[in-house]
């Protein structure tokens, strides 16, 4: 389920007249090392997480298993500034509709990169992903704390805290609420980037239910980036680890087209860069992903370029 780097995938430009000061991510990535506990701050870990089962159960478009491949594709000739340690940690796998199996597996996997001194970056697959991501942190988090103050951000059209009888990738932030419940910590949630008209008044009501702070699209313009950082500042003041959660649907369809579920409106990237910046650069930020790229439906590559133009940005501001 958890396969390693396959490092032929990484292949791009190389200017050997420009010297060190040329060189782009495929000359720098280097296959995860045999487990051994370093120093935190040895760099960024890549891990892929090949899944759409959680978007075939809630009735998307399927497609987003192929994200990861395509999200390195792009990566491969990102340029190389401060962030110069880059391990490639392979890909979790998921079979046909073993979501549960797979989100243990992409937990596991998170949990070891932590303890190991990376700062993990996950590329999707479905936000389904997410149950996954958090678990990893929280099983991290949990074996050096008793009561943690973890922080979700979700950039995100859709508040993804639907009730069903099967997990989806529209149930991890309720999923995760639950766990939190579980394990008496505080369920620290905001969303930014909520479509008025993709989300039900249930789920608004969960939400309020459940005291998350959200932005709608409509109010993440460039004329409201001020107040905006200022509410996600205030957020970041009341915790002390953070996962930073990136749906590429919360992007105008435009600039986002291969998604399970393109924006009719969305928050442009000159708003989504300086919030992602922001969060980065707080010392707080434990991990990262972005999720719901389904290559299949994408034009020219934008969405795969945009998902590896910010993870390429977090890499630089938190990862090096």
């Amino acid at each position: 389920m958890h396969e390693p780097a396959d490092m032929t995938r990484w292949q791009g430009r190389i200017d050997a007249e420009e010297g060190a000061a040329g060189k782009r991510w495929h000359q720098v990535v280097q296959p995860l090392a045999p487990d051994r506990t370093g120093p935190a701050g040895q760099g960024v870990a890549l891990l892929g997480f090949a899944c759409d089962a959680g978007v075939a159960r809630n009735h998307g478009r399927t497609g987003a298993k192929a994200g990861p491949a395509a999200i390195r594709r792009v990566l491969a000739n990102m340029p190389v500034r401060r962030c110069t340690a880059i391990a490639d940690a392979g890909d979790v796998q998921c079979d046909d509709d073993a979501l549960e199996p797979a989100q243990q597996a992409l937990s596991d996997a998170i949990t070891a990169l932590l303890q190991r001194g990376y700062l993990p970056l996950v590329m999707g697959g479905g936000h389904e992903i997410a149950f996954g991501s958090f678990g990893g942190l929280a099983q991290h988090v949990a074996s050096v704390e008793n009561m943690p103050r973890i922080g979700v951000i979700n950039l995100d059209a859709h508040f993804d805290l639907r009730m069903a009888e099967r997990a989806s990738s529209g149930t991890p932030f309720r999923q995760i609420a639950e766990d939190c419940a579980r394990r008496g910590w505080p369920f620290k949630y905001c969303c930014l980037g909520i479509s008025d008209f993709a989300n039900t008044q249930a789920l608004f009501d969960r939400a309020r239910q459940f005291g998350v702070r959200w932005l709608l699209d409509e109010e993440m313009h460039i004329g409201r980036l001020e107040q905006v950082q200022t509410m996600v500042a205030a957020f970041l003041e009341e915790v002390d680890h953070v996962y930073l959660t990136i749906c590429l649907d919360v992007l105008p369809a435009a600039q986002a087209p291969g998604v399970s579920a393109p924006a009719a409106r969305g928050v442009p990237l000159e708003v989504v860069e300086p919030v992602v910046d922001l969060v980065a650069n707080s010392g707080k930020l434990r991990l990262a992903d972005v999720a719901e790229l389904n290559p299949g439906y994408d034009i020219d590559h934008r969405t795969a370029r945009v998902a590896a133009r910010l993870l390429t940005r977090i890499a630089e501001r938190a990862g090096h």
